[in-house]
């Protein structure tokens, strides 16, 4: 949560705005993805891009499942792995809405296609997070 801080830090110099106003406003304004979005979407795009790295369920199951367009998830024990690009990716992409999924083919169409589903989402996290507190 510190680099939140210091990303809205930086944004209320760039604006000359006061640093307890929120930044929502100040976000939507530059045009600017939180650094948890940002990292969602660069993840989400390292899986698209390399898509030839991922075995999808379909694979692994003989059954016709509905999570068959879904991708492995491989078993590991390491919480280093599980933090890792690779398999945070895949639990990111399995997350996504069937229609995000389907888009991964142009990546163009995705690109644009997952900022418009992550800039609410943005939203939402800050409640949900403050909600905690």
């Amino acid at each position: 949560m510190e680099i939140f801080r210091i990303q809205k830090r930086v944004i209320c110099i760039i604006t000359k705005s006061n640093s307890r106003a929120s930044c929502r406003q100040l976000f939507k304004q530059l045009e600017i993805l939180p650094l948890q979005s940002q990292y969602v979407f660069s993840t989400l795009l390292f899986v698209i891009k390399n898509k030839n790295l991922f075995a999808t369920n379909q694979n692994f199951h003989t059954i016709n499942m509905r999570c068959n367009s879904d991708l492995h998830l491989p078993t590991c024990n390491l919480t280093l792995y599980q933090k890792g690009a690779y398999f945070s990716g895949i639990k990111l992409f399995n997350h996504l809405p069937q229609t995000l999924k389907c888009l991964s083919v142009d990546i163009k169409a995705f690109k644009l296609s997952l900022l418009r589903f992550l800039k609410p989402l943005f939203l939402l996290s800050r409640r949900v997070s403050s909600a905690q507190n």
